[in-house]
């Protein structure tokens, strides 16, 4: 096992324990660090060579009543020497900073994991705090059940930054990095990166930065000579394609597939965006970006940033929005205009928990009747949907490519977990990736007239840039003329526009590839899902593959319009079993338009699935 670069105390030479996965969450108040430790945890464990997949927790106030259940904050992460697609099920070891951490946690850690508390903290008002009656570390149901490491986080924190002369409130913010010293013993995880981390964060502040070294290094060291401990644990490599490769968070990762298709598309990328969580920070990684011609405009509300990026594609830009549920609700009328302009548009939906404000910062996915029914008037446009936080890169292009191509707004659909988690991502070179290439008409198209609704084969208009010589044409939200794009209020134009419209986006289903299934391709049993819940279904009906059980798995990105073999792949089977973090909505829209009977699965906390709980659901289904 890897020691610290600098002299730290003498080795007890500890057992080391070879194992395939480990879970781990740290939790503790909205102001302790869990957010930023989680990270660098997970970033370490990345450039050990492990596969990594994270989940943040924390709750919606920025920050909320110290101490209380409602104010925790997690940040869980699985790192491990195989291909993983989840943030892991029960833990292995649980860091808790608080009683409120620990009360709201400790059902998820296995039986026998270590549970690591900072014993400082659970004094007779943090028990009032938390609303607790009695010391749950008294409790022989916890201390019987699992291996118990109380650590006086507080106080060895204080003593090893003392040499620094900062204030007790400083040197009490440390205590996170103590901590992370502790958890990067344990699992034999080197300092060097977090040590460059914590020189360049805190390098106009050289004392903080000390202290915050000293803190990581006096964790280490901790677990390094305490008798607490009776082993420690190591995940070799994972065995990944070949490659260069970063860990990227799926927010991250969807704002870079919009620069890169842009790039490959060569269209000036503008974003017209209201912060809004958890999408805000697609805004703030495409704002890093004006060398790369990236235009971010931050607009007063939710319409004034969809009409700004109307303006945009009008424009010949390519223009992406960015929000959550009720921001596209409040954009939905501006979404009907550009549908009737029949302008290419991404309208990113980052979804969170609702009705109304709902759970801010939980995952759910339960605007898929938003993006797909969601607008006044027969209003189709296509629905893609990323399933991973590597995968929001490519399902970006693929929604421009389509965008562009058939000259439509485009819905695109993360969620939450989806973008705040993060997994390791082979960087492509940018000449593999797909040209999506534009051309603008020069002239007219029907003799010396242009017609700016004059179809190609499939069913785009013309995207005529403003101010060229002789393709002047009308705009605006009522019904067009066919060919011409004049005002029309003639009732059989306006049925043929309809159907013309929705026919454009269903002949998408063409050009899009055919549904692919994981496993026998017809039996009892198919798994169908979409989203961010991928993992959880792909690992368990693997699992329960292995345990000999005759189930398939296939996993949808196109939900409006779905690939033209679904309806046959879906009458290959049995059962259709659909698990959603909504109340059934993919059910809804399956079971209408193909008429066959899926069963639903619906979760509604503000967690993803565990894979534990899609595995029951299977075996209930095949029992």
């Amino acid at each position: 096992m890897s020691a610290p670069t600098t002299e730290s105390a003498p080795r007890t030479q500890k057992p080391v324990e070879i194992i395939e996965s480990a879970t781990v969450r740290l939790a503790g108040d909205s102001g302790d660090g869990m957010q930023l430790i989680g990270s660098q945890l997970t970033n370490t464990s990345a450039l050990a060579g492990n596969d990594v997949a994270t989940f943040p927790d924390y709750p919606a106030e920025i920050r909320a009543p110290r101490g209380t259940r409602a104010g925790v904050s997690g940040f869980q992460v699985q790192f491990a020497s195989e291909e993983i697609f989840t943030p892991g099920d029960q833990l292995d070891a649980l860091v808790v900073m608080n009683p409120a951490a620990l009360i709201t946690n400790i059902g998820d850690l296995k039986r026998g994991g270590v549970l690591v508390v900072n014993s400082d903290a659970f004094e007779e008002k943090d028990l009032r705090t938390a609303d607790l009656k009695s010391n749950p570390l008294d409790d022989p149901t916890i201390v019987g059940q699992f291996r118990v490491v109380r650590v006086a986080m507080t106080e060895l924190t204080r003593k090893s930054v003392e040499p620094t002369g900062i204030s007790v409130k400083l040197a009490d913010r440390c205590k996170n990095f103590f901590a992370m010293g502790l958890v990067f013993w344990l699992y034999g995880r080197e300092l060097d990166s977090t040590v460059r981390f914590i020189r360049s964060k805190f390098g106009g502040k050289p004392e903080i930065a000390q202290a915050n070294e000293m803190a990581l290094r006096a964790g280490w060291n901790y677990g390094e000579t305490t008798e607490a401990f009776i082993s420690q644990f190591q995940v070799d490599s994972a065995k990944l394609i070949p490659g260069t490769y970063t860990t990227l968070m799926g927010n991250q990762a969807l704002a870079w597939g919009l620069l890169a298709a842009s790039r490959r598309s060569g269209k000036e990328l503008f974003l017209g965006s209201y912060p809004i969580t958890p999408a805000s920070d697609i805004l703030h990684e495409l704002s890093r970006f004006k060398n790369f011609g990236v235009r971010t405009f931050q607009a007063e509300d939710e319409i004034a940033a969809i009409g700004s990026a109307i303006g945009a594609a009008f424009g010949g830009a390519m223009a992406t929005t960015t929000s959550s549920g009720p921001g596209i609700a409040l954009k939905g009328e501006a979404i009907g205009l550009a549908v009737m302009l029949e302008l290419p548009l991404i309208v990113v939906n980052v979804q969170r928990g609702g009705p109304s404000t709902g759970l801010p910062t939980k995952t759910e996915q339960a605007d898929l009747f938003q993006a797909v029914f969601g607008r006044n008037g027969e209003c189709p446009m296509p629905v893609i949907a990323c399933r991973s936080p590597a995968d929001c890169f490519d399902a970006a292009v693929e929604s421009w490519r389509i965008a562009a191509e058939f000259m439509t707004p485009v819905m695109l659909l993360s969620d939450g977990y989806v973008a705040n988690g993060a997994e390791p991502w082979r960087i492509p070179k940018i000449d593999d990736l797909p040209q999506i290439p534009i051309t603008h008409p020069t002239e007219p198209n029907e003799g010396d007239r242009f017609l700016p609704y004059l179809r190609d084969a499939k069913l785009a208009r013309p995207w005529a840039l403003p101010g060229t010589p002789g393709l002047q044409h009308r705009i605006g939200g009522l019904e067009k003329q066919d060919r011409t794009g004049a005002v029309s209020y003639d009732p059989e134009n306006h049925q043929r526009m309809i159907e013309i419209r929705a026919r454009k986006i269903a002949n998408i289903a063409n050009h899009i590839p055919l549904q692919e299934v994981q496993g026998p391709s017809k039996g009892p049993l198919l798994v169908l899902s979409w989203g961010g819940t991928y993992g959880a279904c792909a690992t368990a009906v693997a699992r329960c593959r292995r345990a000999g059980r005759d189930v398939a798995h296939a996993h949808l990105r196109y939900l409006n319009p779905f690939p033209r073999n679904l309806e046959e792949i879906l009458k290959a089977y049995d059962r259709i079993l659909i698990p959603e973090i909504n109340a059934g909505q993919l059910r809804f829209m399956i079971r209408g338009t193909y008429l066959v009977d899926a069963v639903g699965f619906s979760k509604m906390t503000g967690k993803p699935f565990t894979i534990g709980e899609v595995t029951d659901a299977i075996q209930g289904q095949l029992a």
